[in-house]
């Protein structure tokens, strides 16, 4: 998979949280930011994949 590059701009006290805990886990910024999108990314695709099997089987 290839890989594309995304530029953002963000206000320097956000940039300085995110820094902040990149740090305590060892990592860059823009890991930490990359691991975050891609666990926010699953949590969505998880919670509809529920929502998809409780319609199937009429739980909701």
């Amino acid at each position: 998979m290839g890989s594309t590059v995304l530029s953002l701009r963000i206000d320097g006290e956000l940039l300085d949280r995110l820094r902040h805990h990149a740090a305590r886990r060892g990592m860059s910024v823009q890991d930490y930011v990359v691991r975050t999108l891609i666990r926010d990314d699953f949590d969505e695709r998880f919670n509809a994949a529920v929502d998809e099997t409780e319609k199937f089987y009429g739980l909701t």
